[in-house]
C-alpha cells in the first residue's frame, strides 16, 4: 500500500484530499494541531510518518480570510515558514526520504494584472503582504537540497468545491440579492475545481520528469462581472446589487476579512500543466457551478 502524508490536512481541500486518497487505496497520515492526528511538535513523528513515502503534500497555513492586523499577518507567514522548515527537516532526516514534496502556493504571487495573463514563465511577481507571503513560503521550499525527493510548488487559484472555501459566501451573496458587480468588477477571477486540483496532484505525482513552479488554476478564468451573472443564472435569481469598493471596505470590517480577496485581479493560467498534457474535467466555469451549485 503505497503512503501519503498530508501535512494540514484537516481543512477544505484537505479533508477531499484524504477522501480521494482513501478510496484509491493509499495509506494517509495526517500532520495537524488537531489530537487525533500527529502533532506538528511530534518531530520523531513526523519523520517515522515520511520515511518511504510516495508523496508529502503540504496544505497547511493560516486563512488569509481575516483581517490583516500585525498578529493575523505575523500567524498568516509564520504559519507557512514554520511547518515547511518543519517537513524540509523532517525530510533531510529520513532514511528514506519521500518520492515526492508537493507544498502549496497561491496565485496570488502575481501582480494585479487586468492587461494580461500570468504564466509560470511570463508572469510578473506583484508587491504587498499577500505576495511576500507568497515569495517567502516558496523561498523556504526550494532552499531545500534534497536530492532523491522531487520538489513541486502549486500556485493553487481560488478553490471551487461543495463542502467549502469561497463558495458558500458567494452563494449567500447571490441568494440574498447582493449577486451584482464587486468594486468596478473588471478584475479577473481565476479559480480551479478541487477535483481538478486532486487530478492534477495525480499528474504530476507520475510525471517524474517534471518539478518547479506549477500554475494550478482553470484554463478559462472569467472577470467578476461574469462570475457574478453565472453565479446568478446557476441559482435562478435575476437580479443582484452591485457593492462598489467602499460598501466592501465596511462589509469586510464587519465580518473580519479583506477587500484583496474579491478585488485584486487574478489573471491566471495553467501554461505548464497544459503544455505537459493535462486535461480539465471542469474547463469552464459554468460546467463547475452547475456541478458544485446544483
Amino acid at each position: 500500500m503505497e503512503k501519503v502524508v498530508l501535512a494540514g490536512g484537516t481543512g477544505f481541500i484537505g479533508e477531499y484530499f484524504a477522501k480521494k486518497f482513501k478510496e484509491l487505496g493509499y495509506e494517509v497520515k495526517i500532520i495537524s494541531r488537531q489530537k487525533q492526528h500527529i502533532s506538528w511538535e511530534d518531530k520523531l513523528g513526523i519523520i517515522e510518518a515520511l520515511e518511504d513515502t510516495e508523496l508529502l503534500i503540504n496544505l497547511a497555513g493560516k486563512s488569509v480570510n481575516c483581517r490583516y492586523n500585525e498578529a493575523n499577518k505575523n500567524e498568516i507567514m509564520n504559519s507557512r515558514i514554520r511547518t515547511t522548515t518543519i517537513l524540509g527537516e523532517a525530510i533531510q532526516a529520513c532514511n528514506k526520504p519521500p518520492a515526492i514534496w508537493m507544498n502549496s502556493s497561491t496565485a496570488t504571487i502575481y501582480r494585479h494584472a487586468e492587461d494580461r495573463p500570468m504564466t509560470e514563465e511570463e508572469g510578473e511577481i506583484g508587491s504587498g503582504f499577500s505576495v511576500d507571503v507568497a515569495t517567502n513560503w516558496e523561498k523556504t521550499f526550494f532552499a531545500f537540497d534534497l536530492p532523491t525527493t522531487r520538489q513541486i510548488s502549486l500556485r493553487i487559484a481560488i478553490v471551487l468545491g461543495k463542502d467549502g472555501g469561497v463558495i458558500k459566501p458567494y452563494r449567500n451573496l447571490v441568494k440574498f440579492g447582493l449577486g451584482g458587480v464587486q468594486g468596478k468588477g473588471n478584475q479577473k477571477f481565476s479559480w480551479i475545481h478541487i477535483e481538478d486540483l486532486f487530478k492534477i496532484v495525480h499528474f504530476l505525482k507520475d510525471k517524474e520528469e517534471l518539478s518547479g513552479v506549477f500554475n494550478c488554476s482553470s484554463p478559462q478564468p472569467v472577470s467578476n462581472r461574469e462570475l457574478m451573472e453565472k453565479l446568478r443564472r446557476t441559482m435562478n435569481v435575476p437580479l443582484g446589487l452591485p457593492s462598489p469598493k467602499w460598501m466592501l471596505e465596511i462589509g469586510s470590517l464587519i465580518i473580519k476579512t479583506e477587500t484583496e480577496l474579491v478585488l485584486k485581479s487574478r489573471w491566471v493560467l495553467p501554461d505548464r500543466l497544459e503544455r505537459e498534457g493535462y486535461k480539465f474535467t471542469y474547463k469552464t466555469l459554468d460546467k463547475t457551478l452547475e456541478d458544485i451549485l446544483k
